[in-house]
């Protein structure tokens, strides 16, 4: 199977070569990295390690998503990837870990794959307290609201490109994670969780590094989720 990987980055300079040298060779056709208005030299940074690199100017997360899409759902169709994978940028995720995330899907098991944080091996520190509440909360109204399983609203995934497009994303900012996990369930999509590492990142966090990013993105998914019931 196919697989494409986009990669949001925002001011990822220092981390995003690392991210790419680490993919599994041989697994990947293409790597998107979107640079979100970045005012370090992330896009020649990607591009000198051999990625494509798109530039989202407008600043949110699900803006850069939505650009790499719109890159690959612009292919001819007998050129579309099977398999797209989100990766963050930070250097937080374990790339090698992507072997394992798209096994679902290729063994025709799943629709969408979320790496879990949650169960698998996560270094101390890596996720602040205010993360850990947050996702625990998210996932729990998640269950209630959605009957979706899930422990984890992790970036680290994999989708089947027919499923990324009949979900029809439209977050732009922290919302995505989330949109992408309840929409699928709504659609009765066959979602599955694996487990996968996590480290401290390389550099401060947008989200969680700042008291006006941990209310602002907890508040949008928060806004999300009972958006769509």
């Amino acid at each position: 199977m196919v697989i494409d990987v986009i990669i949001p980055a925002f001011n990822e300079e220092q981390s995003i070569g690392r991210v790419l040298a680490e993919i599994p060779a041989g697994l990947v056709r293409e790597v998107i990295v979107v640079d979100n208005n970045s005012g370090d030299q992330t896009g020649a940074v990607a591009a000198a390690a051999g990625a494509t690199v798109l530039r989202e100017p407008r600043p949110g997360y699900g803006h850069a998503c939505l650009a790499g899409m719109a890159h690959c759902f612009a292919r001819p169709a007998a050129e579309q990837a099977d398999i797209i994978v989100f990766l963050d940028g930070d250097y937080s995720d374990f790339p090698a870990d992507m072997t394992a995330l798209v096994q679902p899907i290729v063994r025709d098991e799943a629709d969408i794959v979320i790496g879990s944080r949650a169960l698998g091996e996560r270094e101390n520190g890596s996720m602040l307290p205010q993360q850990l509440f947050g996702n625990w909360l998210a996932t729990t109204l998640l269950r209630w609201f959605y009957g979706a399983r899930f422990t984890d609203l992790g970036p680290f995934r994999a989708i089947r490109r027919e499923a990324l497009q009949r979900i029809g994303m439209q977050d732009t900012t922290y919302g995505w994670t989330v949109e992408m996990q309840l929409k699928a369930a709504k659609l009765g999509l066959r979602s599955v969780e694996v487990p996968v590492r996590y480290r401290r990142r390389i550099g401060v966090s947008k989200v969680s590094g700042t008291v006006k990013g941990t209310l602002g993105a907890g508040y949008k998914i928060l806004w999300t989720i009972f958006r769509y019931l």
